[in-house]
């Protein structure tokens, strides 16, 4: 399976949060920790909701953490 044109700057956000786990995150967002697993790896793409999730976690624009390469 081809990787996804949204590349995502997650794994980065967590090691800058203190090194953040992927359970720690999905908890704070409310997705299982291989949902945040798959969207860190460009495997999935979050829906809007929990973008925006993920980006208020780190107090960043949702521009800081998701970016489309088509």
């Amino acid at each position: 399976m081809a990787d996804l044109p949204i590349k995502n700057k997650i794994r980065m956000l967590r090691f800058m949060s203190g090194e953040m786990t992927q359970k720690e995150l999905a908890e704070r967002v409310g997705v299982t920790r291989q949902t945040i697993m798959a969207i860190e790896a460009a495997k999935y793409s979050p829906s809007l909701e929990v973008a925006f999730k993920i980006a208020y976690v780190f107090n960043v624009s949702i521009e800081e953490v998701f970016e489309y390469q088509p």
